[in-house]
Formats: structure tokens, C-alpha cells, sequence
């Protein structure tokens, strides 16, 4: 099976390449895959008529335009897109999610999976690897995180592990979150136990892309 993985940012697609190899094999060994990363998140465009700059490479910008031309690839079987729900209410987001790739008749070969509330929640569901790779971590705030709550995740992760915590990283301003949260997956990825993560989040994403391309067998 030949799959296409988009994500909206490079921290995203660094913690993908550490956790797509994990559950379905490298890509060439029995399925083919590779990864996109965006610049940012974006929103559904009005009459799903994408934007002109594709340059821009937003996400949800340029999604119906994306989804069509896999579509019309014969070599792809399968689109995955995995986005941060943030705060949004995500029963309403995936309907939205689904409507748009039924209007570009790609909705039988496209899963969509959401991170809540940001792909950090996913290193909370697996804490061994989180205090292996940060041994200093502050457990009094690693305690205080209710497992994929929408409760400001890269922030308490920042409090536990980074110095001087979500405000010093907030103070410096961009490009420093960015970078911060690409540390973060290159160091988390390769810890994570894939099928130990108590993220519901993170295991519906491994669930629902084993039986995708089992289903495919």
C-alpha cells in the first residue's frame, strides 16, 4: 500500500518519522509512505475552492486541492492527515474533515486522525519515555496533566522540562516554540512505545492506520 501522511508542521512530521516506522515498517519494506509537513493548520476555504498560493503550504488551505490530486494518482491508495484538534470541538471538526473529502470523492481512501489537544499529549501517554528522556522533568507538573485534556498541553509539558517553562518560551517569541517543540519530537520520538501509549488519541491514530493498510492485505 502506497500512503500519503500530512501534517501541519515540521515538529509533527519529525514525530511521525519516528512513529510510522514503528507501526507499519519503514517505508519500502511492505507499504510505501512519506511524509508532508505544512506550515501551519489553517481552515476549510469557502466552497472548498483552495487558495491559489500553494506555496503557502497551509494545510486545510490547500486540502480540497491536495485530496483531488491524490485522488487522480493511481499510485496512491490512501491519504492520512493528522492535525492538532487545538480547541476545537472535535465530534464537529471531523464531520467537517470528512465533508471535504467526500466532496472531492476521496472520502473512501482518507483517514483523518486529530491529536488532542496537540500532538504533546502523545509524549504524556507514554511517561516512561518522557522522564527517561528528561530525567529532571517536574512531576509535581507532569502530575497535573489530565490525559488528552484541552488544558494548554505544550505549556505544562514546557513547565516540567524546559527552563524557566512556557513563559520563558512564550517571552522569546518565534522562531523559539517552533524549535522547541521539534526538540521535543526528535528526543520523545524514537522513546515512545507504540503500543504502551494510554493517549486515546495517539492509539486510535495506530489503530486506525494498522487497519488501513491491513485491510489492504
Amino acid at each position: 500500500m502506497h500512503i500519503e501522511i500530512l501534517v501541519e508542521d515540521q515538529s509533527g512530521k519529525a514525530l511521525l518519522e519516528s512513529l510510522i516506522p514503528k507501526l507499519i515498517g519503514e517505508s519500502g519494506q511492505t507499504h510505501f509512505w512519506r511524509l508532508h509537513a505544512y506550515k501551519g493548520i489553517g481552515r476549510i476555504p469557502k466552497g472548498l475552492k483552495s487558495g491559489q498560493d500553494a506555496a503557502g503550504r497551509i494545510l486545510l488551505d490547500q486540502l480540497p486541492r491536495l485530496l483531488r490530486g491524490f485522488r487522480k494518482t493511481p499510485s496512491i491508495d490512501a491519504v492520512m492527515v493528522v492535525l492538532d484538534s487545538d480547541r476545537r470541538n472535535c465530534v464537529e471538526f471531523l464531520q467537517q474533515l470528512t465533508q471535504v473529502a467526500n466532496a472531492v470523492d476521496a472520502g473512501d481512501r482518507t483517514l483523518f486522525r486529530l491529536a488532542i489537544e496537540e500532538m504533546e499529549a502523545w509524549y504524556f501517554g507514554d511517561r516512561d519515555a518522557l522522564t527517561r528522556a528528561y530525567p529532571r522533568a517536574k512531576a509535581e507538573i507532569l502530575n497535573r496533566y489530565v490525559q488528552d485534556s484541552v488544558c494548554g498541553t505544550w505549556e505544562i509539558l514546557a513547565d516540567a522540562i524546559y527552563p524557566g517553562g512556557s513563559a520563558a518560551v512564550k517571552k522569546a517569541g518565534w522562531p523559539l516554540p517552533g524549535q522547541v517543540k521539534f526538540d521535543w519530537a526528535r528526543k520523545l520520538g524514537p522513546l515512545l512505545d507504540v503500543d504502551r501509549n494510554n493517549s486515546p488519541s495517539f492509539c486510535k491514530l495506530r489503530d486506525g492506520l494498522r487497519r488501513l493498510v491491513n485491510s489492504n492485505a
